[in-house]
């Protein structure tokens, strides 16, 4: 089980950051460079694909390089200083609207990478130049190296405003990257590859060793960005077409060469933090009612069934493991919109981003799987989502996909049914009901609204509460008309360890999506870890 993931020195993943090309040793730099395609043809993401193939035919090989003393020393307040100067931005020239500037080597992030830039079909790699930054407080003794490299890169685009840049997504430690559509705020993080996450194994964090972003067209509405991928179990090649809007989209195509066998990875995953919510409260004095970037998985699986799942913070690891074949998708949600749910102004949690991933052609069988640490407090990134394919990737052998991001904010979500609203937990002989909470039992209720069931709220005896159980008893349910959400609310009381799956429907027709969520006794629990 991998560690948290501490959201105040960015990500974990960031320390496998590895450097440039031109830093390889010799074998290293022929695979990752070297090219049978004739000297004429212009570079493309085939170009990216062969690199990634030839350098999968040789060893891993990390960088030894060290980063010069004083970036290397470089804490997280001192490393924020070092700024971009928004006027050296690359693509400034073209008669367009998308802009690039790039990250520093220093504090976690101690290899650099190589960026270059396609021009009518030549990619040459911008050469690094301290004039590019504003070190702000910092004062370096020794001149830093010209090949120093950079650490990553983001795209500005006039995003909210006509006439101003606002940053689009970024790319910054191991695959991690982050993009925004309009009127929202960095929050989760999606990421190329997971290797080994939730496993008794180390994870380990494939990261992008080098990047090629096409130059854009005049007034282009996307832009075309390439990254090779590299690691101890895989190379790949990726290429991410973004276009930017009130809905940002991001066309993605991988192809990834196995260099030993891949038993437990991650296609299409998530990172994204939850701390606690109106299903999962936390002993806090904390002024703020909830804290997390995102409040459920939702998925739809190939038989066409919505899903939804309340995330937790849970007391141990805890991994949840959703079967499928051929998913249509699944992303993690920040669904809470009302900002007296959070009361953050700095922060914003209620214009965090929901991301939203589309597989595209037939990714056969396997499983969405969800992991969910323990964490303190919002400081960690604790929740990481993905798709997890049945079959074992086998040495030398290729995979290629193909899927569709989108950064996502509007609620209702994605689908015409009912959704899940507020999801509530107790105990309590009361618990908000005329029937009182039997001994031993746990009571959810469940706020759904949307979809059709404003029609059916005069007559709510024409709707039912559809409950089953893995294991354990559904010794109750309830049902009332809730206008607060113009909708329903259901109760289910259970009881021992099981996994509940809920949904509204009147006769045969399902009218909302499903909810699931797994509980366990709590003194079954004492009872089992008893001497």
């Amino acid at each position: 089980m991998s560690a948290l993931l501490c959201r105040r020195s960015f990500t974990r993943g960031v320390f496998l950051v590895a450097g440039p090309g031109l830093l390889l040793p010799a074998a290293a730099q022929k695979a990752a460079r070297g090219s049978s395609r004739p000297q004429n043809t212009q570079f493309g993401f085939d170009d990216v694909v062969e690199r990634a193939r030839d350098l999968s035919a040789i060893p891993f090989q990390g960088d030894g390089r060290r980063l010069p003393s004083e970036l290397d020393r470089l804490d997280y307040d001192t490393y924020r200083e070092i700024r971009f100067r928004s006027e050296k931005a690359l693509f400034r020239e073209v008669d367009g609207t998308f802009q690039m500037q790039l990250f520093h080597p220093g504090f976690i992030f101690k290899r650099p990478i190589t960026i270059n830039v396609i021009r009518d079909g030549v990619a040459p790699p911008i050469l690094y130049s301290s004039s590019m930054f504003d070190y702000g407080s910092n004062h370096f003794v020794n001149h830093l190296p010209i090949d120093l490299g950079f650490a990553g890169l983001k795209l500005t685009y006039p995003l909210n405003e006509l006439h101003k840049q606002d940053e689009v997504i970024s790319f910054l430690g191991a695959s991690y990257f982050r993009f925004l559509a309009r009127k929202q705020r960095y929050g989760l993080s999606a990421r190329a590859l997971a290797i080994s996450t939730g496993t008794q194994e180390p994870e380990e964090f494939p990261f992008f060793r080098e990047f090629w972003v096409e130059q854009p067209k005049p007034r282009a509405q996307h832009v075309q960005i390439y990254a090779l991928l590299d690691s101890v179990s895989v190379t790949g090649a990726y290429r991410f077409k973004v276009s930017p809007g009130p809905e940002t989209t991001i066309d993605v195509e991988a192809t990834l060469y196995a260099r030993r066998p891949l038993r437990h990875f991650g296609l299409a995953p998530f990172t994204s933090m939850f701390f606690t919510g109106e299903n999962d409260r936390k002993p806090t004095a904390d002024f703020r009612p909830e804290l997390h970037d995102s409040d459920g998985l939702l998925m739809c699986s190939g038989t066409g069934e919505w899903l939804w799942r309340p995330l937790l913070n849970p007391t141990t690891p805890r991994i949840s493991n959703f079967l499928d074949s051929t998913p249509r998708g699944f992303g993690l949600m920040q669904r809470d919109r009302l900002f007296a749910h959070y009361e953050d102004l700095e922060a914003a949690y209620h214009l965090r981003p929901s991301y939203w991933v589309e597989p595209r052609g037939d990714w056969g069988a396997g499983s969405v799987e969800l992991v969910e640490l323990a964490t303190p407090d919002e400081t960690n990134d604790n929740i990481v989502a993905y798709w997890r394919p049945s079959a074992v990737l086998e040495a030398g052998q290729k995979l290629t996909v193909q899927y569709l991001l989108r950064a996502v904010m509007a609620n209702p979500p994605l689908h015409s049914l009912g959704y899940v609203v507020n999801t509530f937990q107790s105990e309590a002989k009361s618990a908000g009901w005329r029937h009182p909470v039997d001994t031993g039992t746990h009571r959810f209720i469940l706020d759904f609204a949307g979809g059709d069931l404003p029609y059916f709220m005069d007559t709510p005896e024409s709707v039912e509460v559809d409950v089953k159980v893995s294991t354990g008893q559904v010794k109750r349910t309830f049902l009332v008309a809730d206008p607060e959400v113009s909708g329903f609310r259901a109760g289910v009381d259970v009881g021992q360890g099981t996994d509940v799956r809920v949904f509204l429907r009147s006769g045969e027709r399902q009218l909302t999506e499903t909810w699931t969520m797994p509980w366990q006794d709590r003194t079954a629990v004492a009872a089992t870890r008893a001497p």
